[in-house]
């Protein structure tokens, strides 16, 4: 039987078994128990912050964040082009415009020169997303929005561990938003965290995430707020995972020295780089193939998927979907067709990692890509 080679897998071993079984027998499986609490109160020392607020998921994190720092109807919120849709509709859930910018060749995040080109009275915030775990040139973003005065909320959902000049991501900003889908670099299944070293960020959230109900008189709601509470079975799985992160981020080092290596022979291949003094985490091996287009990039991919290798395109630019504003940005269309991201799970071999390469260089030769 022919093997197949999925873009991504969680590991699931027998701690996230044993946690989860756990939850479940204590009858607190909703959201109470002891795992969201750890779950917590782990990451925030991870990060670095002094806080760090679990949510449903991803998404509603990024929301919740943004109503946090203030975002209402009418404002506008900066997100880079090349994004998934997500960081852009959490804008549109608060109310505000979105202002897409092009991005860096390089590190595929938001050019700050876009940045600041983009800045209006009405811009609130500045969202940088830490695209496929590379950081964001937060140094400069950092420089654009003190001088205006504008909130950042730092996107991490694909960067957990990814360090910039020696901070974590999601302790840069004013908050930081994470992500537990299953395949990212830890999972809940499902799940997101904001994380804050503001008390006043971090309160607000907290009262908002349970339907803005008021501590001291339980079911008073004086303000409309969100069901997007984390359940005690997410955080379960969750904390199991944090504890086997640093192992996970060296895996995926070590799988992405091995494509370095099987690929190494064909330059006009470009593999992840690494930018700007950062330290980042392989969440996704990003492949881009010059010249290559969509129509192209299918073919491709189709072709490795008869060969028993799962890919998965770059996104797509914010700025062609239909309910989004179009906007110049040749960096981040340029780049959104040439790429791909192939098989990055941890529980990959070196030989499974050749054998992925060997099909991949086939299919390329035959489509004469190389």
């Amino acid at each position: 039987m022919k093997r197949f080679f999925p873009v991504s897998q969680p590991s699931i071993g027998e701690k996230e078994i044993a946690y989860v079984t756990d939850a479940v027998s204590s009858g607190w499986v909703s959201s109470i128990g002891k795992y969201i609490e750890e779950f917590e109160r782990t990451f925030a020392l991870f990060c670095g912050t002094r806080f760090a607020i679990a949510t449903c998921n991803g998404t509603t994190a990024l929301h919740l964040a943004l109503v946090c720092v203030g975002v209402k109807e009418g404002d506008e919120i900066i997100v880079p082009d090349l994004t998934f849709i997500a960081t852009a509709n959490a804008a549109r859930y608060a109310g505000a415009s979105v202002v897409t910018v092009d991005i860096e060749a390089g590190s595929l995040c938001m050019d700050p020169a876009a940045v600041r080109r983009s800045i209006t009275p009405k811009t609130k915030a500045i969202i940088p997303v830490h695209l496929y775990g590379h950081p964001a040139n937060m140094e400069a973003i950092m420089a654009i929005a003190r001088e205006h005065a504008i909130a950042v909320v730092e996107d991490a959902a694909e960067a957990h561990g990814a360090e910039f000049r020696g901070k974590k991501v999601g302790s840069i900003g004013d908050i930081g938003v994470f992500s537990f889908y299953g395949n990212k670099v830890v999972t809940a299944g499902e799940g997101g965290m904001l994380t804050t070293d503001s008390r006043e960020l971090y309160d607000k959230a907290r009262f908002l995430r349970d339907h803005a109900m008021s501590p001291e008189r339980r079911y008073w709601h004086p303000e409309i707020g969100f069901n997007y509470r984390m359940t005690n079975l997410q955080a379960a799985l969750a904390v199991a995972q944090m504890e086997r992160i640093e192992t996970f981020i060296a895996k995926r080092d070590e799988i992405m020295q091995w494509y370095r290596d099987e690929l190494k022979s064909v330059p006009s291949l470009r593999l992840n780089r690494e930018e700007h003094g950062s330290k980042r985490v392989y969440w996704m091996v990003c492949l881009e193939i010059a010249g290559l287009n969509d129509a192209r990039r299918s073919e491709l991919m189709k072709a490795l998927r008869e060969l028993g290798v799962d890919s998965r395109p770059y996104f797509y630019p914010i700025s062609d979907m239909p309910m989004y504003s179009t906007a110049s940005t040749p960096v981040a269309h340029r780049v959104s067709v040439e790429g791909i991201n192939l098989p990055s799970y941890v529980d990959l071999t070196r030989n499974d990692v050749a054998e992925i390469c060997g099909l991949l260089l086939k299919v390329l030769r035959t489509m004469r890509l190389i």
